[in-house]
């Protein structure tokens, strides 16, 4: 059986990434029902807001689903201690170390997954006793890896070195993409900006238009010196680009970048000077459509991919 199938008791060895601003109780609840593993986005959730969206989502969905929790946030220890009470039984955990929280998870009966960017990251991961890593290729959308791997280098490197579960994401919103890393040692997928452009994400519905708008190159990785983000080119990225010219001190960037961009942009829909996080595979999104849908034709062309491939000779 499929590890990830079994890890998480789901019918399909799909994750949906846990996205700021997008991925709130009915797009969590929307996947977890079509067979996938649906996850509340914490990161740009109060306390009080991400209990509402757990509990909401408990009476939307019978089915597993999980909590996507940053590690960068001042009230973590509040953000956990709300998970536990709530019963939610899979956690997602970013952008730090999983050492700090995982054995005290585990024992609290709770599964964790770490997402990571290099090689070095996921031997960490495994060695802090976590269930699975998702190891994530510079093409994804949003906060993201320094060193630029992509997907089809990152996950055989870390095949090679890891025993537990890999799930592989960056670039992949396709059933033919989803074939192509599983070929290469991946036991599952996490999937977001596809999910960006579906009915259920909290997105707004301006930034979901511009993710099917957008085409190959309208993405770029920028802000090293803060934290990797990937973004779509609009006023406030040229702005960026305007300010690098002139040399700026980290201050300054952080100046620029200022605070709530990225829900002045994917939430309340300012295309100009809102923050766009998104991947390179939004040049592949041609249209919104229910969660349900995108598991749907992922499978199907999954199954056409794997039987094509019978016939390819080299």
């Amino acid at each position: 059986m499929n590890k990830i199938k079994k890890l998480f008791n789901v019918q399909y060895p799909i994750i949906q990434g846990g996205m700021i601003w997008a991925s709130g109780w009915r797009l969590a609840s929307a996947v977890s029902n079509a067979g996938g593993l649906g996850l509340i986005g914490s990161g740009s959730m109060y306390p009080d807001v991400l209990r509402e969206h757990i509990q909401k989502c408990k009476k939307a969905t019978n089915e597993p689903f999980g909590v996507n929790i940053p590690m960068l946030y001042p009230n973590l220890d509040e953000i956990i201690q709300i998970v536990i009470d709530e019963g939610v039984k899979i956690i997602f955990t970013s952008a730090g170390n999983p050492k700090i929280y995982t054995p005290y998870l585990k024992e609290k009966g709770i599964k964790v997954v770490h997402v990571v960017s290099s090689l070095k990251f996921a031997l960490k991961a495994e060695e802090a006793g976590v269930d699975a890593v998702v190891a994530e290729g510079f093409e994804a959308g949003g906060h993201n890896g320094r060193d630029e791997t992509t997907t089809l280098t990152l996950i055989p490197i870390v095949r090679e070195k890891i025993n537990i579960p890999l799930i592989a994401a960056g670039g992949v919103a396709t059933g033919s993409a989803m074939y192509a890393v599983m070929a290469l040692g991946a036991d599952g997928v996490q999937v977001g900006s596809r999910f960006v452009a579906c009915d259920e994400a909290s997105s707004h519905i301006d930034f979901k238009k511009m993710v099917v708008d957008a085409k190959e190159g309208d993405t770029r990785l920028t802000l090293k010196e803060l934290a990797p983000v990937r973004l779509l080119k609009n006023k406030f990225y040229n702005d960026i680009v305007e300010l690098y010219s002139t040399g700026p001190s980290i201050d300054e960037l952080k100046t620029l970048l200022g605070r709530a961009r990225a829900k002045r942009g994917m939430f309340e829909g300012d295309l100009d000077e809102g923050e766009l996080e998104i991947g390179q595979v939004s040049g592949l999104i041609e249209d919104i459509k229910p969660a349900k849908n995108i598991i749907d034709d992922m499978i199907k062309e999954f199954q056409e991919t794997k039987n094509n491939m019978k016939q390819v000779f080299i």
